[in-house]
């Protein structure tokens, strides 16, 4: 939703202004030049990047539109679901949970979680660690030593699709230069025709350069910075996990465990401490 304010409020104010100055809207339609640069924006993303950093672009984009699953019911659903498996652990018995994260799918506790299900990334990252956890002896600084490294490399894999938008961001300016280049060259046709004709050409060669730094610096470019911002709260995710996770292989508690999970979220979607505690009760 924010995407679509912020893209409304450039539009109108770039295009509003232009009218109010005097400019001729019709001179600023051209399609051709949209045609270059948009293609060539496109074509030279398909070289830059594979298949998979192609699809995560389109699903970051789609996110954008409606909202990132990332927020603070998303996290009060994350804590809830780990103090429910702490609290079987602690109760029944390590081996007691085997089966909620060996087949997360048909499991009781999982299962009322819909939104943690439908993060395949972070489930898999949950399961794994508490599977090591009920398997074996792990040294609390080994294991959280291994769940940074995990942590890290999905780092870089988030970060890849917000990296490959802010690249075709930078080089929007430059293909909106060759644009205007080509409609120079086209100008040159047409010199021997008067005055209004060479300028109505050389206009539709400006509009080009003018199209790509629009594109780049006004919508490309900050569509990257968001999808960074959404690739933070997607790894809060994973810290929190990782958080409380440690905390309850260092003998916690379960409610104090969710509580060093708490911590690790950002201030802004953290849920206060009441408040989590009433929506694991709720559970």
């Amino acid at each position: 939703m924010l995407l679509i304010i912020g893209a409304v409020v450039v539009i109108a104010s770039v295009l509003g202004g232009y009218v109010l100055h005097g400019g001729n809207l019709m001179v600023l339609w051209q399609p051709t030049e949209i045609l270059i640069i948009g293609g060539a924006a496109v074509g030279s993303f398909v070289i830059a990047n594979p298949l998979h950093t192609i699809k995560e672009v389109g699903k970051g984009v789609l996110i954008q539109l409606t909202g990132s699953p990332y927020n603070k019911s998303y996290y009060m659903d994350l804590l809830s679901l780990m103090y429910e498996v702490f609290d079987k652990s602690r109760k029944q018995g390590v081996m007691a949970i085997e089966e909620d994260i060996d087949n997360p799918q048909e499991s009781q506790i999982f299962t009322r979680y819909p939104a943690i299900m439908k993060s395949k990334y972070l489930l898999a990252f949950m399961t794994d660690y508490l599977r090591i956890i009920s398997s074996g002896n792990m040294a609390t600084h080994e294991l959280e030593g291994m769940m940074e490294n995990e942590i890290d490399s999905r780092k870089h894999e988030l970060d890849e699709p917000a990296h490959a938008v802010n690249k075709i961001a930078d080089a929007l300016p430059g293909l909106g230069i060759v644009a205007a280049v080509l409609g120079i060259v086209i100008t040159m046709n047409f010199l021997s025709e008067g005055p209004e004709r060479i300028g109505l050409s050389v206009a539709a060669a400006l509009v080009g350069t003018f199209l790509g730094i629009w594109m780049g610096y006004g919508f490309v470019g900050p569509t990257s910075i968001a999808m960074e911002h959404s690739a933070r709260y997607e790894l809060k995710a994973y810290e929190c996990v990782k958080s409380a996770i440690v905390a309850t292989v260092s003998g916690q508690a379960p409610q104090m465990a969710i509580e060093f999970g708490r911590k690790a979220l950002p201030s802004d979607k953290r849920p206060g401490f009441q408040e989590l505690n009433d929506h694991v009760r709720s559970k």
